[in-house]
């Protein structure tokens, strides 16, 4: 492959029947190997309850909505030990905790780190932005004991929370297009990441209104782990993740198109 050529897989129409037979095959994957979708899930649910903590402990509790709600930026990463498990189970292949754990260790060694970076990177810039516009619109008066009642009940709040949803929903659908179907990708094939993000925004083109509705998926179930603080993370975070990966085989073509 050279700078001028990339060998971009073709992509598959997508219906939103699609999406509910994938989350099906999520459930599945996830109830067949319940122990890794719950050490995974755990895991950041436990990073979410620390970060949190920290937050209200050095009193930045405006950082805390647009923390939580930014955690859907690296939540494809997150996933890559769902991916694992659900090729192994595809392939019919006996699961193990050195397997897995394999896997993941691997994507040091690969182009995953590059979209782990891409992903960091974005989560970054969404933060510095959520306290700009906070600072901006509510000023520093808002990060007293009446944070909560400021932004909650007040037009200048909901003006805050108005326009940061509306850049992060900007935010997300832009890392979302690149990273839908790149991260499985990158742990199937050898392929370098700018392959997997141009094919990423391919699915997205080839099948907007369904992947829009995918993104909604997403963030409606996000939204309610949050709500439960942090604690649905420990299902909802494999499903998708178990989900993401037949979704990446249905969206992706083997065979290959020259770009």
């Amino acid at each position: 492959m050279t700078s001028a050529t990339m060998n971009v897989p073709a992509v598959q129409n997508l219906t939103v029947g699609d999406l509910i037979e994938v989350l099906g095959a999520g459930v599945r994957d996830f109830v067949a190997a319940p122990q890794y979708g719950l050490f995974f899930g755990g895991i950041y649910a436990i990073a979410g309850w620390v970060i949190i903590a920290f937050l209200f402990y050095y009193k930045l509790l405006y950082l805390a909505y647009p923390l939580a709600m930014g955690f859907a930026l690296i939540a494809p990463f997150a996933a890559v030990g769902f991916y694992a498990v659900s090729r192994a189970l595809e392939k019919g292949e006996k699961l193990s905790w050195s397997g897995v754990l394999g896997a993941v260790g691997g994507t040091t060694k690969s182009d995953l780190r590059w979209m782990a970076l891409v992903t960091s990177f974005a989560f970054f810039l969404w933060m510095d932005i959520a306290a700009i516009l906070f600072l901006s619109i509510m000023g520093f008066d808002a990060l007293g004991p009446q944070f909560f009642e400021l932004v909650f009940t007040t037009s200048t709040g909901w003006l805050f929370l108005l326009v940061g949803n509306a850049v992060g929903a900007v935010i997300a659908f832009m890392v979302f297009s690149i990273c839908v179907v790149s991260f499985p990708m990158l742990l199937d094939r050898d392929v370098d990441f700018a392959t997997a993000m141009v094919t990423s925004v391919k699915v997205v083109k080839a099948n907007p209104a369904t992947m829009f509705v995918w993104l909604i998926i997403i963030g409606l179930l996000t939204g309610l782990s949050l709500l439960s603080g942090f604690i649905g993370l420990f299902v909802m975070l494999p499903v998708v993740g178990h989900a993401t990966w037949h979704l990446y085989r249905r969206a992706v073509a083997h065979e290959t198109a020259e770009l």
